[in-house]
């Protein structure tokens, strides 16, 4: 019983020796492992209020598209749009918001990512599709277009 009490406090004294002597990776360091991905089929759920964090979901999808190889015939990258992040896609809101617009609107060019909205949570905030930017195309219901895309089109599912 006193052996496994031993090897419990030389274990500790080393891992605090380690720390006290400068160490700060004594676990060592990340490897990359190089990986190469095939093409996708991904739907992004997007409900954030937030610009910053709507700005970060579209630096993701951006470098997705890059990483698969950008093939429009195997490769589908969809962004369903609802709750409060509708707000950032409104034709009102583009002096506010025209350089994250100008930026979703590029990256629709060729129909490699598709920007979806929830019709049914736009009209909740007083909007309908005339209010909506063209290059997004409104959906019935933002939660039965994620269920669809998954189990219809085989889409894995984002947040």
């Amino acid at each position: 019983m006193l052996y496994p009490k031993i090897l419990l406090a030389l274990g500790l004294c080393l891992s605090v020796c380690a720390v006290v002597a400068g160490e700060q990776a004594p676990w060592g360091r990340a490897q990359v492992t190089q990986t190469d991905y095939k093409p996708m089929k991904v739907v992004y759920d997007v409900t954030t209020g937030e610009l910053d964090q709507l700005a970060h979901v579209l630096d993701r999808v951006s470098y997705l598209s890059k990483l698969t190889g950008a093939d429009p015939f195997e490769q589908s990258i969809v962004v369903v749009l609802h709750g409060s992040s509708i707000k950032f896609f409104a034709i009102k809101n583009y002096s506010q918001y025209d350089n994250l617009q100008k930026r979703a609107q590029s990256l629709s060019v060729g129909g490699l990512i598709r920007f979806k909205m929830c019709k049914l949570a736009a009209e909740s905030q007083g909007l309908s599709a005339q209010d909506i930017h063209g290059f997004v195309e409104m959906v019935p219901m933002g939660d039965a277009e994620i269920v669809r895309l998954q189990y219809e089109e085989n889409h894995a599912y984002m947040q």
